[in-house]
């Protein structure tokens, strides 16, 4: 079976062992995967499971009455992501050339903030400040992300160098 073949099949199976995994273990399984992948880009790749369970775990808290537990995810959801676009950055690859990645990562944040969206106006008004905050962060980091991707757009920094 071809390289690549095999890893499809090994993604296709732990897929489907990980929706009968409590969502906790599911959680665990997952940043393990991320923080012992040492290929930048296939740990950009396990980022739209990750996030998916993350955000599972923040309604499952907020649902539950706990902001704190929920603000705690959501901050490692958006370190992890910052990390991972880090390490994409110092590959020093042409995401306009090269997406992948870069794409996953950046399809994966902005799915992330429309269900930040929701938890924000979930929350009371005086909790909302924080989660705030980690969209904001998020919400730069997504720009960043489409920066990288479409450099000749303009404002991106192919435009600017023309001047």
């Amino acid at each position: 079976m071809p390289g690549s073949l095999r890893t499809g099949a090994t993604f296709a199976a732990l897929a489907c062992c990980l929706g009968y995994m409590p969502q906790k273990d599911r959680i665990a399984e997952l940043r393990s995967r991320f923080e012992h992948e040492p290929d930048a880009v296939n740990k950009a790749k396990l980022m739209p499971n990750l996030a998916a369970a993350e955000f599972h775990e923040i309604q499952k808290s907020i649902s539950a009455g706990d902001a704190v537990a929920a603000l705690a995810t959501l901050e490692k959801y958006r370190d992890e992501t910052r990390a991972c676009a880090t390490e994409l950055d110092s590959k020093a690859i042409d995401a306009e050339k090269h997406p992948a990645g870069f794409k996953q990562l950046q399809v994966s944040l902005r799915q992330s903030l429309r269900r930040l969206e929701d938890v924000v106006v979930s929350l009371p008004n005086d909790e909302q400040a924080p989660f705030v905050k980690v969209r904001d962060d998020l919400e730069q980091l997504d720009r960043h992300l489409i920066r990288e991707l479409f450099p000749h757009q303009p404002g991106g920094e192919a435009e600017k160098s023309k001047k």
